[in-house]
């Protein structure tokens, strides 16, 4: 039975699989220097909420490396930048100093990244196999961006999923509420007919509950609906984005440097000389 590595040992052996991308290791100190900063003041605060979202970041932080290690790809230094740089915006600045809720769109743009980041992942396992002379069949790039496309979209999905659950068994809000001023719908046909009702202009709302008014001024309360619809369009986005870039890639052997800037390879054939693709006919 193999004897598991201990925790410490596990970090440094990932730290050092930082270090041999240099410009990715600096932005990764620098990020990680910040977040423990903030985990001090939030643990002198006694925001312990806080304290724990820096954990989960410090954690967050480690998994461009344990992919690279585990996995055995070679992540492009400006995917792992964006890694590490999504993390930082997401837990730290999002969730610790509440940019969700200070800038809207803040919420927007990082599903569009994660939509992205996804894609190259699922790009990257599916590619795997396309790279390995072992394997008798060859994937077309066109079928390798639908799947980074399908295979971002799916994490996309599972995640709002996570997000209902949350806020249905925790009571928290992770989809975020929006003010509408008008919707249709059939619960308000009289007749029973199916037939949508629409309601406009709406200027305030009034929810009793118990003794007490609360009062929303200037619509109607929507609850993360369109949050959840925007967040999955967004995905869809990035997911879109990163497929034409695999394609591109797949096409042209390799030596696109743009797409070669986003697109993980194993470790084996990192080297573009070394490529063989769908359109290798043996």
């Amino acid at each position: 039975m193999e004897k598991r590595e201990k925790p410490g040992k596990v970090y440094r052996s990932l730290v050092e699989q930082i270090k041999m991308n240099k410009k990715a290791y600096v932005v990764y100190i620098v990020l990680q220097f910040i977040t423990l900063i903030v985990l001090v003041r939030s643990a002198m605060l006694g925001q312990w909420e806080s304290v724990m979202t820096c954990v989960l970041a410090l954690i967050l932080l480690l998994i461009p490396p344990f992919v690279e290690k585990n996995v055995k790809v070679q992540l492009p230094t400006a995917l792992e930048i964006t890694a590490y740089i999504f993390v930082f915006c997401s837990e730290i600045l999002g969730e610790v100093n509440c940019y969700y809720i200070k800038y809207p769109m803040w919420d927007t743009m990082l599903h569009t990244v994660n939509g992205f980041m996804f894609a190259a992942f699922g790009f990257c396992l599916v590619d795997i196999f396309n790279r390995n002379r072992n394997i008798r069949f060859r994937l077309s790039a066109g079928f390798l961006a639908v799947v980074a496309f399908c295979f971002s979209m799916t994490i996309g999905v599972l995640w709002e999923f996570t997000e209902f659950a949350v806020d249905s068994t925790a009571r928290m809000d992770m989809q975020k509420d929006s003010i509408i001023q008008e919707f249709s719908s059939v619960k308000l046909d009289e007749t029973d007919s199916n037939k949508p009702v629409r309601v406009k202009n709406i200027k305030k709302t009034v929810i009793t509950s118990g003794d007490n008014e609360i009062v929303i001024e200037g619509g109607y309360l929507d609850i993360g609906l369109r949050d959840t619809m925007k967040d999955l369009f967004v995905n869809f986005v990035g997911a879109v984005v990163f497929s034409i870039i695999g394609y591109i890639y797949i096409k042209q052997g390799g030596r696109n440097r743009i797409a070669a800037s986003f697109v993980p390879v194993p470790n084996e054939v990192a080297d573009p000389d070394d490529y063989y693709g769908p359109e290798e006919i043996e």
